[in-house]
């Protein structure tokens, strides 16, 4: 069998800026392709053309990956969506057996890309230094995937306080700051450990 190429879509510039990086450490025998959208509504819409278009050329080698915030949404009725379009397509979710064209789609939902930054503080404060070293400790952010108020304004807020970002949160600068830091397997995000686990199994 050939090395495997993923075909990575994500539905924005700053988890296509987190993931350029990290997955060259999460399957370093991979070569990989991100498509960025206009957001996980656009992602959404365009997911069955574009598996379609991926099941009429796509060979063996090729995993396709989906990487999607959960925001408010149930997980269950996500990854159902993110089912149906890869079965309409012809293409297989993982799990579903070897009929299919391609033996696996992953499909990884999350709460947001700044849950997997909460779970890597350290890496956070190799960007940002004069960001507290407590910040993981505290209660409200134990459990990086369950911080409540929106992740990515909890982030900000943090961030602002230590006299970073004085405006708004540059997403991307901060994905491409703090991804070169990250150690896969010290992350205590959930969502994050599920992705990582999943690429391993490739």
């Amino acid at each position: 069998m050939n090395a495997i190429h993923l075909e990575v879509l994500v539905e924005e510039p700053s988890m296509e800026a987190a993931l350029d990086v990290l997955l060259a450490k999460l399957v370093p025998r991979a070569s990989f392709e991100i498509h960025a959208y206009h957001g996980k509504s656009d992602l959404l819409a365009k997911l069955p053309a574009r598996l379609a278009g991926y099941a009429a050329w796509i060979t063996d080698e090729y995993r396709i990956l989906v990487v999607v915030d959960r925001d408010v949404e149930d997980c269950r009725a996500l990854k159902r969506q993110l089912d149906a379009a890869a079965n309409r397509a012809g293409l297989a979710p993982r799990g579903t057996g070897s009929a299919a064209k391609v033996r696996v789609i992953s499909r990884i939902a999350i709460e947001e890309l700044e849950a997997w930054f909460f779970g890597d503080w350290t890496a956070v404060r190799a960007a940002y230094p004069a960001v507290p070293v407590s910040v993981p400790t505290k209660a409200a952010f134990r459990d990086p995937d369950a911080i409540k108020g929106g992740t990515w304004e909890a982030f900000e807020r943090i961030l602002q306080k230590a006299g970073y970002f004085p405006g708004r949160l540059a997403k991307i600068e901060a994905a491409r700051a703090i991804a070169p830091h990250m150690e896969p397997a010290r992350n205590a995000s959930a969502s994050f450990r599920a992705l990582r686990d999943a690429l391993a199994r490739l």
